[in-house]
């Protein structure tokens, strides 16, 4: 067991506990956000020799955190390669940029992932960048979900961005394909999300445990499908947990479609054999991350970046019959046509 302990500065003062220790323990390969928050509810860290297991946990400047680190994850990590990878870049200028990632690629280096990632391509496209610059993620996708990543070029506009993005008036929209009969027109989830205890991997809903989660929807279309029901939401998350949108819809009795963890096999009991098969077959969750709209931190104007519809998801759209989406209410219209 290794200690690192460290005195919190200005930066930190009112952040959330594990995103601190992630910050200052930004060395270590094994200081993911799913292994910090596990040390904190496990009793492994204190402030100011007090044992804290609140992960929301809030820290003032000059506050002493030390965190127990197990012996297999005190090594340092190797130091991230850049890779010659394709980017499809939405939007760039000099302090930002949105890039939408494809299904399949995972965002950040792992142990399991070391290569490959999206971080691996977006250090080989700022090689050239000023010595001040280096690519920093701001929020993240699971690697099974595709859409806009939000990327900033400084540690200034990376922490100007967190404050953005935290605003009511940033909005970040997804697309989802769910089974079931969603019999409203729009609505908001509000279940509370917390680590399922048997599972760390997994998140759970509550209506009193856990941390305090809103997810706002909306149906763009919906089809029979029977005897199940297929229908096409607008997703727009008010809070940004882990696996939010997933673990809502599934709770509300509305999984993802190929959700390999939340997700159900309801693909067997629709009785049309080509669709049933589109769905089984499907290789990932239906989720997009479709629309990001904030004011730009250092211009001050509005930036609003879109990701077209992926061909996975517009082919299943297609054979389900919900191609014929359409909206316009608050963004400006979205009329889907198949791609190749």
């Amino acid at each position: 067991m290794a200690i690192r302990t460290f005195p919190t500065d200005r930066g930190d003062t009112g952040r959330r506990l594990d995103l601190v220790i992630r910050r200052h323990l930004a060395d270590l390969d094994a200081a993911t956000r799913t292994r910090v928050q596990a040390w904190i509810e496990e009793g492994a860290v204190s402030i100011n020799g007090l044992h804290v297991r609140r992960v929301s946990a809030r820290l003032a400047a000059g506050d002493v955190v030390a965190v127990q680190i197990p012996t297999a994850a005190a090594a340092p990590r190797p130091p991230m390669e850049s890779a010659q990878a394709t980017l499809d870049i939405l939007f760039e200028d000099e302090h930002l940029l949105a890039v939408n990632k494809p299904a399949g690629v995972v965002v950040h280096p792992t142990h399991a992932h070391m290569n490959g990632t999206l971080m691996n391509a977006l250090l080989w496209h700022g090689r050239d960048w000023p010595a001040t610059s280096r690519p920093s993620l701001v929020g993240r996708l699971d690697k099974l979900t595709s859409g806009i990543v939000l990327v900033a070029k400084t540690a200034v506009v990376h922490a100007s961005l967190q404050r953005t993005m935290a605003r009511p008036d940033s909005e970040k929209e997804y697309l989802a394909v769910v089974y079931g009969r969603v019999n409203v027109a729009a609505g908001r989830i509000d279940l509370r999300l917390s680590r399922d205890r048997a599972d760390r991997r997994k998140v759970v809903a509550s209506d009193h445990t856990g941390a305090e989660s809103l997810t706002r929807f909306e149906r763009l279309a919906r089809v029979s499908a029977p005897r199940v029901g297929l229908a096409l939401l607008r997703c727009r998350l008010i809070t940004g947990r882990t696996h939010q949108i997933r673990v809502h819809l599934a709770a509300r009795g509305w999984p993802i479609v190929g959700d390999p963890v939340y997700g159900e096999p309801r693909w067997s009991q629709i009785v049309d054999p080509a669709l049933a098969d589109a769905l089984r077959a499907f290789p990932r969750q239906a989720l997009h991350a479709w629309r990001l709209s904030l004011v730009h931190p250092v211009t001050g104007s509005r930036l609003e970046v879109r990701a077209s519809v992926p061909a996975d998801i517009g082919a299943l759209l297609v054979t389900s019959g919900l191609e014929a989406a359409e909206f316009s209410r608050g963004s400006g219209g979205f009329h889907h046509r198949a791609q190749s």
